[in-house]
């Protein structure tokens, strides 16, 4: 397999990594030169690609490309992937893009699965589902396969709440809390790697989730307790709406139940991290 993955950050370099160690010829686009070095250092072919610029034209014939990086803080559409296809040059294997959960929006709990429609309401959403539209209509003008991953939060190494726990910055009363989903990034991985090489993800989407639906009060309550750092204070939500920024308000209002049914059954992902304890204690280093 040739793949190029472009948006080499947390979750990017991981990918890459791992299809090395499978002997796939890879190459990654980074656009910061830490992010670069570290593409180097793993023995990894760099490609320096800024999105937020004109881009020169990019060769990925027979390339599995997957693309990782979010759209610009503002807009409705994403001019970045905009950009990124219109400088690509022949016909890639698959493009497999890298979506949010966030587009079914609030469903005050309740389940979805990949045939509930979009219902995006944050402008972060709408920003991803016109994404998944753009680079769909751009592969079947052209013919190529894709493969659009919908994925809730991503933790893992270095990617736990222990500043907040730290901080004692509060949380919702567990009464008033509402479901959340998430994904280790090891395991977001291993779903990447299935969505390229199945045949069965040809013009499909999928959940990427481990199946827990922990709320965010619970998630830092079971952090706290692994990490040996004190709870958060817990509030009312009328208090978190007048005290958290719109923007952390926007998380915390949306609530949904992801299933990944489809994610195991016909990509056949196993996950690695199914249990939020083991998740969280091989983030820190300790053994399952």
């Amino acid at each position: 397999m040739r793949a190029l993955i472009v948006g080499c950050g947390y979750t990017g370099l991981r990918l890459a990594q791992r299809c090395r160690g499978l002997g796939h010829a890879v190459r990654g686009t980074a656009a910061r030169p830490a992010s670069i070095a570290a593409l180097e250092a793993a023995g990894i072919a760099a490609l320096p690609l800024e999105l937020d610029t004109p881009v020169a034209p990019i060769e990925a014939t027979g390339e599995l490309i997957f693309y990782l990086i979010p759209p610009p803080a503002l807009g409705c559409s994403d001019p970045r992937l905009e950009r990124f296809l219109g400088a690509l040059e022949g016909a890639p294997a698959r493009l497999v893009y890298m979506s949010t959960t966030g587009v079914y929006g609030d469903r005050g709990g309740g389940r979805v699965d990949e045939d509930t429609a979009p219902r995006a309401e944050s402008p972060r959403a709408e920003r991803r589902l016109a994404a998944e539209t753009a680079l769909r209509a751009f592969a079947d003008a052209r013919g190529v396969s894709w493969t659009v991953l919908r994925v809730p939060g991503i933790y893992g190494p270095g990617r736990l709440p222990l500043e907040r726990l730290a901080a004692r910055e509060p949380a919702l009363v567990l009464e008033e809390a509402t479901p959340g989903n998430r994904i280790h990034v090891e395991d977001l991985v291993s779903a990447c790697l299935a969505a390229g090489s199945s045949p069965r993800a040809h013009r499909r989407i999928y959940n990427v989730t481990d199946g827990s639906d922990d709320s965010q009060t619970a998630w830092l309550l079971r952090v706290a307790r692994l990490t040996g750092l004190p709870p958060p204070p817990l509030i009312g939500r009328e208090e978190a709406r007048a005290r958290l920024s719109p923007s952390a308000w926007s998380f915390l209002r949306e609530s949904r139940r992801v299933d990944n049914r489809r994610m195991r059954e016909e990509l056949g992902v196993e996950l690695a991290y199914a249990e939020l304890d083991a998740g969280i204690r091989a983030s820190l280093g300790e053994p399952d």
